[in-house]
């Protein structure tokens, strides 16, 4: 199925998302790529998989795409989720690049910032809310309009309402794929929003594609029940 630039890929169930999501992940570690991972509970089975799927990442960096602004080894946390998940479970873990979410959020995003100086993300895994945001860019909030930087602190639109810092709408349609996975009949309504109709600040997830390179979207037949309505 193609939708507004991007191509949709929908499966039965979450399961076989999370496991056509695996098998690209670890495609993807298996050539040494610069991987951002994303946070949130839709990702777990998938990293879990992944980790079975090719437990040697030693050639492949891993990133996020945005963090919490709590320690590393609280609940909340994106890296803790995929420490737990994926990287505590290979055998060959990759390089592992976390934003620092105990830092100050203007702190971290400016560390990140100088850390991914000079790195080109080849792959960037991705997921939506039910309110449409994507990282940790929230509907239209002024993050979304941000042009000359590729890490910027946040403010939470949804729960936990904790500060968060995320990347760009210009860092994240820079990778060099785009990989969104999407899951829940929760999510059918920010899936239409995202991949069929118009783009808008008010679905931000709507506003990042690949600039140069694929953009996909893996959904299970519940967040696919309205892209053709």
């Amino acid at each position: 199925m193609r939708g507004r630039d991007i191509e949709i890929l929908v499966l039965d169930d979450a399961e076989a998302a999370a496991r056509e999501t695996a098998e690209r992940l670890g495609a993807a570690a298996r050539a040494g790529a610069q991987l951002a991972l994303t946070g949130g509970s839709t990702p777990r089975r998938a990293y879990e998989l992944a980790a079975t799927v090719e437990p040697d990442w030693s050639r492949a960096g891993a990133w996020w795409g945005d963090e919490r602004c709590v320690p590393p080894d609280d609940e909340r946390s994106n890296y803790r989720l995929a420490r737990e998940s994926l990287l505590d479970r290979l055998a060959r873990p990759p390089a592992v690049h976390r934003i620092r979410g105990e830092l100050e959020p203007e702190e971290a995003a400016a560390a990140y910032e100088r850390e991914l100086d000079g790195t080109r993300l080849d792959l960037v895994l991705l997921g939506i809310g039910p309110d449409g945001h994507v990282a940790s860019l929230f509907p239209d909030a002024p993050t979304l309009r941000e042009r000359e930087r590729r890490v910027v602190a946040a403010t939470p639109g949804l729960e936990p309402f904790v500060e968060r810092v995320t990347l760009t709408v210009p860092a994240l349609r820079a990778a060099g794929a785009i990989l969104f996975l999407v899951t829940g009949a929760e999510k059918a309504d920010a899936a239409r929003a995202a991949f069929v109709e118009e783009p808008s600040e008010r679905t931000p997830s709507s506003l990042v594609r690949a600039d140069s390179g694929e953009s996909l979207a893996i959904l299970d037949g519940a967040a696919a029940a309205r892209l053709e309505a």
